[in-house]
């Protein structure tokens, strides 16, 4: 360990304790990530067809990530333009914000600029769009720290987790995709229409929480990522971790996390890809070596449960000897 955060001796640290950085560094990085074969067919579907496409499928399984790695596949930069999806969502939230209750501060106090635009944040769709615009043609729209740049440029845009939204929110938000302009009222009502050729791509994640409607899917290239196997989770770690997965330690894990995603845990939160990512990462921490097995290791395994089971009321070290004793 690192540091001792025990409480046998409770004192603190003589001095502040200064934390290295953090073991997924890097690890989440685009050029680490791996679409499987459907997944390519609809990237190439939905760029033949400028379609948003659609992806779902179980929390953890790569879908915000993919978005990532299609903007940097088309070199566009190592992150998409996102926006997150809530319940409060509206379709004009895709574009812009406006602070009202700073802009009327500045009024009354004549202090802070005296701009309408210095109070407006653009979003995701609305960044794209303003990229997609020379710079000379829109500066005076800018607000202060905007990131343009200068010329046009195609941007991806992800609208993620977009079943957490409102009902009419889906379809509201397709017609403004379609349209790929928004106007904004508190300048004057101006407009901002993409240049045809740099028009934003819209990546939509979803994580099924609730059906979406028939007009939206209707208008969408979709994917459903499926469950990961064993194999395609060891692919994952190799990808993004470069680890020898035929090792016996990584071998035990992987039947684990098999065993903990199946029925016979009883789980009713299975551990995805990113929790298997923190659980090895964390195994290396505390000392385990490649070629040793897990019950040699127990207490490391023991004390990396944490980021695998995430049941309430189950005692995680019950679960390990349940798997452990069916050997």
């Amino acid at each position: 360990m690192i540091f001792d955060l025990a409480n046998d001796e409770p004192v603190p640290a003589k001095e502040p304790v200064v934390l290295p950085e953090s073991l997924r560094m890097g690890k989440d990085a685009p050029e680490h990530y791996i679409p499987d074969a459907g997944l390519v067919g609809a990237f190439r579907a939905m760029l033949l067809l400028r379609r948003p496409l659609l992806i779902t499928g179980e929390p953890g399984t790569g879908k915000t990530q993919a978005a990532h790695y299609l903007n940097w596949k088309l070199g566009y930069g190592p992150k998409a333009l996102r926006f997150d999806a809530k319940s409060t969502s509206t379709a004009r939230d895709l574009f812009y914000t406006y602070n009202t209750i700073g802009r009327f501060h500045a009024a009354q106090t004549r202090e802070g600029s005296q701009r309408n635009v210095d109070y407006i944040q653009y979003s995701a769709l609305g960044a794209a769009i303003l990229r997609a615009l020379p710079r000379s043609e829109i500066s005076q729209w800018l607000p202060m720290g905007f990131a343009h740049p200068g010329q046009p440029m195609q941007s991806v845009v992800l609208i993620d987790e977009v079943d957490k939204a409102p009902r009419d929110f889906p379809n509201d938000v397709l017609n403004e995709v379609e349209n790929m302009l928004f106007r904004v009222p508190e300048l004057d009502n101006k407009e901002f229409t993409a240049a045809s050729q740099y028009q934003p791509i819209v990546v939509i994640t979803s994580n099924s929480e609730k059906n979406l409607p028939a007009a939206f899917l209707r208008r969408c290239v979709y994917y459903h990522i499926p469950r990961p196997d064993k194999d395609r989770f060891a692919r994952i770690l190799r990808a993004r971790l470069g680890i020898d997965t035929s090792s016996r330690l990584i071998q035990d894990g992987l039947e684990f996390l098999m065993y903990l995603r199946g029925s016979e845990s009883e789980l009713s939160k299975k551990p995805a890809t990113a929790e298997l990512l923190d659980f090895v990462l964390y195994l290396q921490a505390n000392g385990a070596k490649p070629d040793q097995r897990f019950r040699d290791v127990q207490p490391a395994v023991a004390a990396a449960l944490s980021t695998l089971i995430k049941d309430e009321g189950r005692d995680p070290s019950q679960v390990l000897a349940a798997w452990f004793s069916r050997a």
